[in-house]
């Protein structure tokens, strides 16, 4: 059939296959009136996206099209949409609804709406379709006016891409932490997640330092802002910094292997680990007496709000912030390219697929 009845997509069809994806057409949600058509011109591929059609995060609908990280050109818009017009960039995040009238709707923390769909993989509501939601590996999206973004016109678009989930599930927390000048931040993991952490940390004036067991990583930490990197795969590389750090975001897809007692003792008294990275596996065990020695805490976040990622977009574009992205062209090929990379962490430090209308001529 075609847009707008139907949408064309690069679909997993079983997490037993999760690297080999199908061109296929797919239906959208029901068009409503705070709506908005996007022509894809490019996605990135984030985290998320392997741990969903692998299995690590337990059973998904299927056939799915992943992606959650969209930047394209608004192609409609509903009647009452007033924050975007034809023809505008627009990028879309990891969220794609929610109530916007519980409590936390209304005090800008519509991303813990207790009603939220996410961008792919959930269930639209039989009034809006009762369609599964379908991500940007793909030749268009329908997004709802609140969960669609204006980018800057200075922020390339295969650079904002990974922003949309990657860049705001970093830069919430820290932000909501108070971290700036006079802060001393720890960054845990040199990857898709933390090098956004480092650039944002930096870029916000805090001291920055970088705890990874990669120490081949250690120029491109210090190049996107770091002060110090600090190899945990050192026996006892703790010691030296313990009561150092303010707040600590872990990045980490291995917190399962932390010697957790190690990272807490660095917090100074009343810092905070903070989790973003979400592993397949559960944390390593917790006792109450851990958090006692300087009356740390551990907490985590789910993305950010509509204000912060503007807000998070203002400061890449002020300061010139500049993420480390590889760009794959989108094709069966290249999301198969793409996840693995991905998967294996050979990946420095984000992919954007591109090349969409290459993929989706006839859109």
């Amino acid at each position: 059939m075609g847009y707008p009845d139907t949408f064309e997509g690069f679909m997993v069809q079983s997490q037993d296959d999760w690297k080999t994806f199908k061109k296929q057409e797919f239906k959208p949600k029901k068009f409503q009136e705070r709506d908005i058509d996007i022509e894809i011109e490019c996605c990135g591929v984030c985290g998320s996206d392997v741990h969903t059609i692998n299995g690590g995060w337990g059973d998904a609908p299927m056939p799915l099209c992943v992606g959650h990280e969209v930047i394209g050109k608004a192609v409609k818009v509903g009647d009452k949409v007033n924050t975007v017009k034809v023809g505008d960039r627009v990028g879309v995040g990891a969220q794609i609804w929610s109530c916007l009238e519980c409590k936390p709707c209304k005090t800008d923390n519509e991303n813990y709406c207790p009603k939220k769909i996410d961008t792919y993989g959930a269930p639209y509501p039989e009034e809006m379709g009762g369609v599964i939601a379908q991500g940007g590996y793909a030749s268009h999206i329908r997004a709802h006016e609140y969960f669609t973004f204006k980018i800057p016109d200075d922020i390339p678009s295969v650079e904002a891409a990974p922003m949309m989930c990657a860049g705001l599930t970093t830069y919430s927390p820290l932000l909501r932490a108070g971290v700036g000048p006079g802060k001393k931040v720890a960054i845990v993991g040199v990857g898709g997640l933390g090098h956004y952490g480092i650039l944002w940390a930096s870029a916000m004036g805090a001291e920055v330092y970088v705890l990874s067991h990669s120490p081949d990583k250690e120029q491109a930490a210090k190049e996107l802002g770091a002060k110090e990197f600090i190899s945990t795969a050192d026996k006892g590389w703790d010691k030296p910094w313990a009561f150092t750090f303010d707040f600590m975001l872990n990045t980490a897809d291995a917190t399962h292997e932390f010697d957790l007692v190690a990272y807490l003792g660095t917090l100074a008294v009343n810092g905070q680990m903070h989790h973003v990275g979400l592993p397949d596996e559960n944390l390593p065990p917790i006792s109450a007496q851990m958090f006692a020695p300087n009356g740390c805490s551990m907490g985590g976040s789910h993305i950010g709000s509509r204000p912060e990622m503007f807000q998070m977009l203002k400061l890449a574009s002020e300061k010139k912030l500049k993420p480390k992205i590889e760009t794959i062209p989108i094709s069966e090929a290249g999301c198969k390219k793409a996840v693995e990379g991905v998967a294996d962490n050979s990946v420095r430090y984000r992919y954007t697929l591109t090349d969409f209308d290459k993929a989706f001529p006839n859109r």
